[in-house]
C-alpha cells in the first residue's frame, strides 16, 4: 500500500520511506528503554551497543531522506517543476543502499566510525553522493536567484552547509587531524552540530513556505524577522556546536557567541508561527486543521526547548548537564517535539488529508503523543539532575547504586516512551490509510 496521489511522484517516495524509518526509530528507541530498565536483556546478540545506533541513525534517516522529499515536492511547487526527476530517484536509490547498509552493519556488529556515525567509513560515500545530487537538484531548480522568498535561500544553505559539515565529520580519517585528541574532538564535536543545523535550514524553511501557503499571503517569506530568522540560522551553523565543547580547552569567544545565538534562533521561530497562528482565520484553521496542529505542537516545544537550551549553555550549568539524561532529553524535545511534528506537518499537508474522520483520528494520535513526550522528557531531566548531583559531588558512591537510584524514571521514560512510540505507529498507518483513500477517490 503506497500513499500516492501520483505513482512516479517521487519526493512522495521520499516521504514514504521516511515514515517507515521514523517507525523503525520509535522501535529501537522502546527496545533501547527497555534495555535500560532489564539489565543485560539480548546482552549477547542484541545488546544496548547496537539498539542504541540503530535508534539514532533510524532517527537521523527519518529526519533527512523526509526533509528532502519535502523540499523537492515544495520546491516543484514554488517552480513549477525541480530541475531532474532521474537526479532524485538515483538520489533516493544512493539513500536507501547507504541506509539499509549502515543498519544492517549495526545488527551485524559491525562498526568502524565516531559517534553517530558508528558504521564503517567506506558506507558514508553512496551517502554522501546521495546529498551530492540533492544539492545539485536544488540549486539547478532555482533558475533566477534575485527577490526569492527566504524559504529558498534556507534549503539552499541548508544543502550546501549539511555537505560541508558531513565532509568536515570524516576529516579524522586524515593522520593529521586526527594525532591531536583536543583539535579531534573539537572537529567532530563541532560537525556533528552544524549537521543538526543543515538540515534545520531545510526544515524551518519548509515551515516558512507552508504557512505562506495556508494563509495564502507571501508576507512571512519576504519578512524582515523571516531573514533576521535565516541569518541568525547560518550563524548558528558556524557557532552554536560552541557549547558541545565547553569541557575541550578551547578558546572562550566561542562559548560566548555560542551562549548568543542559543538565546535567539528558536526564539525567533516561535515569535514566526505564533503570530502567523494569530493571524488566520477560524475557516481557514478549520481547512488546514492536521498541518496547523502539527505546527502548534512544535510551537510548544520550541518554547520548552529553548528553556532547557538556555540552561545547557551556560557553562558553569553545562559542566553538570554534559554527558547525562539531560542532554539526551534536550535531544528528544527537538528531535521529536520539534523536527518530528513539523515534518509531520508538511506530511499531512503533501498528503491532503482533510477529511472529518482522519482529521480526528490522527489529532487524537498527536494529543496523546504530546502528553506523553512531556512525561518521557520530564523523567530524562529528573534522572539527569540526580545523574549530574552525583558526578559531581558523590563521585565514592557506585555507579551501580546511582543508576539503581534512577530505575523509578527509567520505568517512567519507559511507559511513557512506549505510548509515544505507539501513537507514531498508529500515527503512519493512519497516513498511509487515509491518503491512500483520497489517491483511489480522486482516480
Amino acid at each position: 500500500m503506497v500513499p500516492l496521489k501520483d505513482k512516479k511522484e517521487v519526493s512522495f517516495q521520499f516521504i514514504n520511506t521516511g515514515l517507515i524509518f521514523l517507525v523503525v526509530a520509535v522501535s529501537f528507541g522502546v527496545l533501547g528503554a527497555l534495555q535500560y530498565i532489564i539489565t543485560g536483556l539480548f546482552r549477547d546478540n542484541f545488546s544496548f551497543a547496537k539498539v542504541r545506533p540503530l535508534h539514532v541513525s533510524s532517527a537521523v534517516f527519518w529526519i533527512l531522506i523526509t526533509s528532502c522529499g519535502v523540499v523537492l515536492y515544495y520546491m516543484k511547487e514554488v517552480m513549477n517543476s525541480i530541475w531532474s526527476r532521474s537526479l532524485a530517484r538515483w538520489q533516493l536509490i544512493f539513500f536507501l543502499i547507504a541506509m539499509i547498509s549502515i543498519l544492517c552493519s549495526y545488527i551485524l556488529g559491525i562498526f568502524g566510525g565516531r559517534e553517530y556515525w558508528e558504521f564503517p567509513p567506506v558506507l558514508a560515500i553512496p551517502f554522501l553522493f546521495a546529498w551530492i545530487l540533492f544539492t545539485i537538484n536544488v540549486f539547478k531548480s532555482v533558475r533566477i536567484y534575485r527577490r526569492q522568498p527566504v524559504y529558498i535561500w534556507m534549503w539552499l544553505t541548508g544543502a550546501v552547509y549539511f555537505l560541508f559539515s558531513f565532509l568536515e565529520s570524516y576529516l579524522w580519517l586524515i593522520p593529521n587531524f586526527r594525532a591531536n585528541i583536543v583539535s579531534d574532538m573539537t572537529i567532530q564535536w563541532k560537525s556533528y552540530g552544524s549537521m543538526v543545523g543543515g538540515w534545520n535550514m531545510l526544515i524551518y524553511g519548509s515551515s516558512i513556505y507552508l504557512m505562506d501557503k495556508i494563509s495564502g499571503t507571501k508576507q512571512y517569506s519576504y519578512s524582515k524577522i523571516a531573514f533576521l530568522l535565516y541569518f541568525l540560522g547560518l550563524f548558528n551553523l558556524m557557532f552554536n556546536w560552541g557549547h558541545h565543547i565547553y569541557t575541550l580547552p578551547t578558546p572562550k569567544f566561542i562559548q560566548y557567541i555560542s551562549y548568543l545565538v542559543s538565546m535567539t534562533e528558536l526564539l525567533i521561530l516561535g515569535r514566526i508561527i505564533y503570530n502567523w497562528r494569530a493571524s488566520l482565520n477560524t475557516a481557514t484553521k478549520y481547512y488546514n486543521i492536521l498541518p496547523f496542529r502539527f505546527l502548534f505542537a512544535a510551537d510548544i516545544w520550541i518554547f520548552l526547548t529553548l528553556l532547557l537550551a538556555i540552561g545547557m549553555s551556560i557553562p558553569s550549568i553545562n559542566a553538570y548537564t554534559h554527558g547525562t539524561h539531560i542532554t539526551v532529553g534536550h535531544t528528544m524535545g527537538a528531535t521529536i517535539g520539534i523536527n518530528t511534528f513539523l515534518l509531520l506537518a508538511y506530511v499531512t499537508d503533501i498528503f491532503k488529508i482533510h477529511k472529518p474522520k482522519a482529521v480526528r483520528r490522527i489529532s487524537t494520535c498527536l494529543h496523546i503523543a504530546l502528553v506523553s513526550l512531556f512525561v518521557f522528557w520530564i523523567s530524562l531531566i529528573i534522572a539527569g539532575v540526580i545523574k549530574a548531583d552525583w558526578q559531581m559531588h558523590h563521585p565514592d558512591e557506585a555507579f551501580s547504586i546511582m543508576m539503581y537510584n534512577l530505575r523509578p524514571y527509567f520505568i517512567t521514560f519507559f511507559i511513557s516512551g512506549t505510548i509515544l512510540a505507539t501513537c507514531f505507529i498508529i500515527l503512519v498507518l493512519f497516513v498511509f490509510k487515509y491518503s491512500y483513500q483520497t489517491e483511489n477517490n480522486n482516480e
